[in-house]
């Protein structure tokens, strides 16, 4: 079971760095957390998520990119049943 951190921007900021070193880590990305920097994260090997409908809501549609998975929130349910929820939101 791997460590699942819901991150928005507010305190997001703060466990950007602990994710980063958490070997094996989930992390998604949830209200204006799609605002935050998660290039150390992909540089640390992290698996990084967002919700498509926080996306969408702050004009983000394209996405963040390859490296970040867009997610629904039926998927992001699924992700905090099957993983220990870390919540920095």
């Amino acid at each position: 079971m791997a460590n699942l951190y819901l991150l928005d921007k507010a305190i997001g900021q703060n466990g950007l760095p602990i994710a980063a070193q958490d070997k094996g880590a989930k992390v998604v990305l949830i209200q204006d957390g799609v605002y935050l920097n998660t290039g150390p994260l992909q540089r640390a090997g992290v698996e990084v998520y967002a919700v498509a409908q926080d996306l969408k809501k702050r004009g983000l549609d394209n996405g963040l990119g390859s490296q970040v998975k867009v997610i629904d929130y039926s998927q992001l349910v699924d992700l905090i049943l099957t993983n220990k929820v870390v919540n920095f939101s």
